[in-house]
């Protein structure tokens, strides 16, 4: 990965009167990450943010009896996952191919943003008794990202000897992935691959509001049959009981911040937004490689829905890593427009401002009192 340590753009950087530190912080618009394939499969675990939840870390909503009922199916599900026969034992050299596997062979955690489904799915993943390489997480972009690296026959091929794959934010924002992931989740069922997954939506409503094809419907109706459908009712947990999130900065503040911080970078947003068009989302993970905190001056509303569709993966990737966001201009929850926010993608959309959110709770402490 190239990302190398430069002064952000002068917009961004026009500063205070009082003096700052001579270390120019980091900018993101410099970077152009380069990720090769092997690291895209080393890095299907759960993310830092998740890398220590268990199944008795989640704390369930006594008001929300759906809640403890998901870690008992799941508890049962993970123990049920243990490590194969070593006769058994999936050979890319195989010659027989395994039988079909009967029934759902997966879960299917549905619930609203912040309910906890993916600490529910990690901790699956971590309670599972096979060797780390023997299982994968990734979101959904991710898995379609790795097929885009390594060709589907050698994604095939590297997914099948896996007892367990856990897919984040079950998303098909378009037609041609409903048909790719359709066509790979199948493969590895056959193989012999448990699935579990996470999303906003029933595994059988996945297509409304995104599109109408009934082509592409019959498609969502075979993925939904490998899953056995969980739901998961409840409020935002990042919200429950928390204040609201930190009114902006001023330029000046945000600035200030990111020269006293060491590993913050400092862009002006607008050219963020441009930045992001310019780097594949798969590579957004190491766009913030090494990063302690982003700075972000001149917040303006997202003008249009691709731009939008960027932002939320990079959202991702930073509420994933536990990066402090600190931001100038307008509040997280003016990022998007009502037309947006009533649209098809309306839950990734909250998702991402239910995330930047904590994130610039969290960059509070980032700022001089």
């Amino acid at each position: 990965m190239s990302s190398s340590q430069s002064s952000p753009s002068k917009s961004a950087a026009q500063g205070p009167s009082s003096p700052i530190a001579d270390a120019a912080p980091f900018s993101l618009t410099a970077r152009e990450p380069r990720v090769p394939a092997d690291r895209l499969v080393a890095e299907m675990v759960p993310p830092p943010r998740f890398d220590s939840v268990r199944f008795d870390t989640y704390i369930p909503d006594p008001k929300q009896p759906s809640q403890p009922e998901a870690v008992r199916v799941l508890s049962a599900f993970a123990a049920g996952l243990g490590p194969a026969p070593e006769a058994q034992k999936r050979r890319w050299f195989a010659k027989k191919a395994p039988a079909k596997a009967s029934g759902p062979r997966g879960v299917y955690l549905d619930g609203g943003y912040g309910v906890g489904k993916t600490h529910l799915l990690a901790s699956l993943w971590h309670a599972t008794p096979a060797e780390p390489q023997l299982k994968a997480f990734g979101t959904f972009v991710e898995l379609t990202n790795l097929v885009g690296a390594l060709g589907f026959q050698q994604t095939v091929a590297t997914l099948s000897g896996h007892r367990l794959l856990c897919i984040d934010e079950f998303e098909l924002d378009d037609p041609g992935d409903t048909v790719l992931v359709s066509s790979l989740l199948s493969r590895l069922v056959e193989n012999g691959v448990a699935l579990a997954a996470t999303s906003n939506t029933l595994p059988g409503k996945l297509g409304e509001g995104r599109f109408a094809a009934a082509d592409f419907l019959r498609e969502i109706q075979g993925l939904s049959a490998h899953f056995r459908p969980l739901r998961i009712d409840g409020e935002d947990y990042r919200h429950r009981g928390l204040p609201e999130a930190p009114a902006p900065y001023t330029d000046e503040q945000v600035t200030q911040a990111a020269y006293a911080t060491g590993g913050a970078s400092l862009d002006a947003f607008p050219a963020l937004l441009d930045h992001l068009a310019k780097v594949h989302p798969s590579r957004y993970g190491a766009l913030t490689d090494d990063l302690k905190a982003v700075c972000l001056t001149g917040v303006t509303p997202v003008p249009d829905q691709s731009t939008a569709l960027r932002l939320v993966v990079l959202a991702d990737r930073l509420y994933d890593r536990e990066v402090p966001v600190l931001a100038s201009g307008l509040p997280f929850d003016k990022l998007f427009s009502e037309e947006m926010l009533n649209g098809g993608y309306r839950k990734k959309y909250f998702r991402a401002i239910s995330r930047l959110t904590a994130l610039a709770r969290d960059a509070k402490g980032l700022v001089a009192q």
